[in-house]
């Protein structure tokens, strides 16, 4: 999939993961000629090992991709119908199952890599282009944008998609202004295996100065992502492999046995950022580029696919000229409500496992207890979490 001379197209993409790739793949059906401008190598190659990028797919998301066509294209993925969760210092804990949600399954862990190379497959069987360098700059154009590229070439486009991450380029050339909220955390992430089995849930422990969440990847392996204060996480790091792993078994009360750590430990600065505006004239934010937050309940990738499915679903429902000010405007006022709404949860829940004062402890473990004993606010929580409520949570 290479770019030819013609460097003219209805959408220009900046940013080929898998927000950027999904995108592409809901538009392909309108006769549009598409580009997708990435530097990174946008169709990674799936190791025998599992690779420590996961994400926890959502059946809203589920949707979506089974729409664009890269369902049953993804290698790997694994069931989770459960989700534990427990706090070490109010005896509270909360269990959802896939009967609260009258659904199959809650979710499946996925590999961002398997994800991303079934989207490159989908896209390679409908002749999207790619050019593999940067963007170096953006000029507003009567009908759209000039994207001038670090290989000398330019690409003139009537709608100019930013889906270029956290720390988005196009963003930036564009000037739109962001809030950004360090939460003065790490999530540290790596893959382990156990002794003992799973049991198809994810897990997440809060405890005193920090939070464990166990995403499985099989019957005896997972994925884990603790977030921490920098200084623990700074600690932490240093520890040799195996003591690394002992702490981890002894922060779930090694309910699992002991743990063996089984690929590289990484570490990630933990930083919630909302665009001022997901729209200009011609031009959308989609994804991190617009809103990245905590990832305390591994959404992140579900609300850039919601992102998608809204902006795609309002182009194609119109019959205004592509980019128009209005239909964009419809996308980033859908989306902002869903997606402020997430990033506050997600900084409420953090606020409230963080402070540990007796009352604050107390009513936390009441509160966890309540919501266990009733079916009817468990099934509510559980519709917000796959993404089936009018907010999305």
């Amino acid at each position: 999939m290479h770019a030819e001379n013609n460097l003219q197209y209805d959408i220009a993409i900046i940013g080929g993961s898998m927000v950027g790739q999904a995108f592409a793949l809901s538009m392909i059906n309108k006769g549009l000629k598409i580009v997708i401008i990435e530097p990174n190598c946008p169709n990674p190659e799936l190791q025998d090992k599992h690779h420590t990028r996961v994400s926890a797919i959502t059946p809203k998301s589920e949707a979506l991709l089974k729409n664009i066509g890269v369902w049953g294209l993804i290698k790997r993925k694994y069931t989770f119908t459960d989700t534990h969760v427990w706090d070490q210092n109010s005896h509270g804990s909360l269990d959802f199952h896939k009967e609260d949600g009258g659904v199959d399954q809650l979710g499946y862990i996925i590999e961002n890599d398997a994800i991303q190379s079934a989207m490159y497959a989908a896209l390679e069987k409908a002749h999207i282009e790619f050019i593999r360098t940067k963007l170096t700059a953006i000029h507003k154009i009567d009908d759209g944008y000039q994207a001038d590229l670090d290989n000398n070439q330019q690409v003139a486009c009537s709608l100019l998609i930013g889906a270029d991450g956290a720390k988005s380029n196009v963003r930036e050339l564009a000037d739109i202004e962001y809030v950004e909220n360090n939460y003065q955390q790490k999530a540290i992430v790596c893959n382990i295996e156990s002794s003992q089995s799973f049991q198809n849930t994810t897990w997440q422990r809060f405890l005193s100065d920090s939070i464990i969440a166990l995403l499985p990847l099989s019957d005896t392996q997972a994925s884990i992502v603790w977030s921490a204060e920098n200084h623990l996480a700074n600690e932490l790091m240093q520890l040799s492999t195996e003591k690394f792993a002992d702490k981890l078994s002894q922060g779930v009360e090694y309910r699992f046995g002991r743990f063996k750590v089984v690929s590289d430990i990484q570490a990630f600065p933990l930083i919630e950022r909302s665009a001022q505006d997901y729209v200009q004239n011609n031009l959308a934010l989609i994804g991190d580029a617009a809103h990245n937050i905590h990832p305390l309940a591994g959404q992140g990738v579900n609300l850039g696919f919601s992102d998608v499915a809204e902006l795609s679903q309002q182009l194609q429902s119109n019959n205004k000229s592509l980019g128009d000010y209005l239909v964009l405007r419809k996308y980033a006022r859908t989306r902002r409500l869903d997606n402020e709404l997430m990033a506050k949860t997600m900084t409420g829940l953090n606020w409230i496992y963080k402070e540990n004062n007796e009352p604050l402890r107390w009513l936390r473990g009441f509160g966890m207890n309540l919501i266990n004993e009733s079916s009817t606010l468990k099934s509510f929580l559980q519709k917000q979490a796959s993404g089936n409520t009018p907010f999305n949570i």
